[in-house]
């Protein structure tokens, strides 16, 4: 008679451990899923925001050459990183490279490098990174010494 009870109570304990197991694995990929939507959500608001800036007839190059700018290298080649390059083509600014975590594997109009290559000196480094511009910019400045801004900042600035 024990033994019935012994296998009902080991089921109960392995089903309640499967549970627990199953109820982590579901809140990490959650907090996953929220990370990714508040990283989309923030592009998008920035993205929005250059929207309003090119309809007002304003110029990125124009707060890069009025602040002393006119060599630049951008942190965070995705989409943003990309429209920034395009955006400083044929302008009195130059952007002398890219940096991207995926150097390796990205393809742009600009040299790309990883932040644990030798970063050439210049004027200042653009992070369009916003949502982990803090981490970005304390790991940038042990290595170089030039102005690190938020490219958030620049469009609310320019």
């Amino acid at each position: 008679m024990k033994k019935p009870v012994l296998s009902i109570l080991s089921a109960l304990t392995g089903a309640a451990i499967g549970a627990g197991a199953m109820g982590k694995a579901s809140k990490d990929r959650l907090n996953i899923v929220r990370s990714y939507r508040d990283k989309h959500l923030a592009l998008f608001l920035m993205m929005n925001e250059w929207v309003k800036v090119k309809q007002q007839g304003k110029n990125l190059a124009d707060f890069f050459v009025k602040n002393g700018y006119k060599k630049i290298a951008i942190y965070g080649m995705s989409y943003a990183g990309e429209t920034l390059v395009d955006e400083l083509k044929g302008s009195e600014v130059t952007v002398a490279y890219g940096i991207d975590k995926n150097a390796d594997s990205l393809y742009a109009d600009v040299e790309i490098v990883s932040m644990e290559d030798d970063l050439e000196e210049v004027d200042a480094i653009v992070v369009t990174a916003i949502t982990f511009f803090d981490e970005i910019e304390e790991k940038l400045a042990e290595k170089v010494d030039c102005e690190i801004i938020s490219l958030e900042d620049v469009l609310y600035e320019v």
